[in-house]
């Protein structure tokens, strides 16, 4: 079984395939402060967050089977790529998950 911590709000349908899916289990828990972060990382498998939670070294120090890290959104700047490198941490992110809609508000807003 592989675990996933969703630390940031992230709609329903973004993660529905993971929910969906037979080996996975989910836990949403946004808001979490760093300490109740690091209290409960290491049970899980994969982090996925947006920008709101700062994933520090100590956090994925704290992560003892932390395989991944997703940013859902553009850029990883919130997320201590130098821990993840030496821990052997992926980091991913969605550069293009909001094109569409950026580009929609640009033009309804012209």
């Amino acid at each position: 079984m592989f675990k996933v911590l969703v630390s940031d709000p992230i709609s329903d349908l973004g993660i529905q395939k993971l929910v969906d899916a037979e080996d996975v289990i989910v836990d949403k828990k946004p808001g979490l402060s760093e300490d109740e972060l690091v209290a409960v990382i290491g049970e899980y498998d994969a982090l996925l967050v947006r920008s709101q939670t700062r994933v520090t070294a100590r956090i994925m120090a704290a992560g003892k089977l932390l395989k991944v890290v997703g940013r859902a959104g553009v850029g990883v700047d919130n997320i201590d790529l130098e821990a993840a490198t030496q821990r052997g941490i992926i980091v991913i992110n969605a550069p293009d998950g909001n094109t569409i809609t950026t580009c929609e508000h640009t033009f309804a807003m012209m």
